[in-house]
This record gives C-alpha cells, structure tokens and sequence, in this order.
C-alpha cells in the first residue's frame, strides 16, 4: 500500500505518424519543456520498407508535478 505522502509516477505517450529527424526532435524539446523527463522510444516498422512507419515516444514525470 502506498502512504499518502508517497508520489507516484504519471507517463505519457506522443505518437508521430511522420517519422524523421526533424519530427522527433521537435516532439522531444517541446514535451521535456513542459516537464516531462524523457523515458523510451518505440519504432513501429512497415514490412515494405526499411523506414519505421510511427514512432512512440514515453515520458515520465511526478503526478505532483505541474
């Protein structure tokens, strides 16, 4: 059981249907400017080609975080 002063962790998903440099750049610098601490990223491939179709990005910060 948790005790009430214990901080739990939230995460968060961003999805990037256009996976490039550029897109997964900008997702990065804006959501770890919003607090967010950067945790994994997850490539979901096409059988016909070597390019990831999406990208998924994880982040993780404090739920008392604002």
């Amino acid at each position: 059981m948790h005790g009430g002063g214990s901080v739990g962790i939230v995460y968060k998903v961003v999805e990037l249907s256009t996976v490039g440099e550029e897109e997964i750049e900008a997702a990065l610098n804006e959501w770890t400017a919003e607090g967010w601490t950067f945790d994994a990223m997850q490539f979901a491939m096409r059988d016909s080609s070597k390019r990831p179709a999406m990208a998924f990005l994880a982040f993780t910060r404090n739920e008392n975080s604002e």
